[in-house]
């Protein structure tokens, strides 16, 4: 899965090691398990540990550092989202900021100037809609989810469409 979404593969092992056997392991043991080189699995650490994805621990006795995950998958998803959205979303939205306010903005052309205008206007919307979601609770945040499309039945433009009670828009899990 990990992969996919593109993170390195030795990191995604790791994380799904840590998440699914539920204790904290020692480096030396998630190299064991998985079969890869402890240098790797000290860089993957590393890795998971700048993306606050694992923590780590100590056991009594014992002087080596454990390494646990959350057990909350919406704990470990609102980490992932926040994570990306500093990581990545909020730079660009800097850089098109900066990019309106620069003197030579306006000699562009108007079609570019418009192009870059609605491109940051809908990424600061996004961050701010991101914002909000990660603010909400996990059982209000799966309801979100869980409404989806339906919401376009409540929120739409048309004022002639018929203004719905917003329960009819629920699934019956509600």
């Amino acid at each position: 899965m990990g992969t996919a979404w593109g993170v390195n593969r030795t990191v995604s092992q790791i994380h799904a090691l840590l998440f699914f056997h539920g204790r904290a392991l020692h480096a030396e043991e998630i190299a064991e398990t998985l079969g890869v080189a402890r240098s790797n699995v000290s860089t993957s650490l590393k890795e998971l540990l700048n993306w606050n994805l694992i923590r780590t621990t100590q056991m009594l006795g014992d002087r080596r550092d454990y390494y646990q995950t959350a057990s909350d998958v919406w704990e470990l998803f609102r980490t992932v989202v926040r994570e990306r959205k500093e990581r990545e979303f909020d730079p660009t939205v800097r850089m098109l900021q900066g990019l309106v306010k620069e003197d030579g903005f306006d000699a562009e052309s108007a079609d570019a100037q418009d192009r870059v205008r609605e491109t940051l206007r809908l990424m600061e919307s996004l961050g701010l809609w991101a914002d909000e979601m990660l603010r909400l609770s996990p059982a209000t945040l799966e309801k979100v989810l869980r409404l989806g499309a339906s919401v376009q039945k409540f929120v739409r433009s048309d004022s002639s469409a018929k203004l719905m009670d917003p329960s009819e828009l629920l699934p019956p899990t509600f």
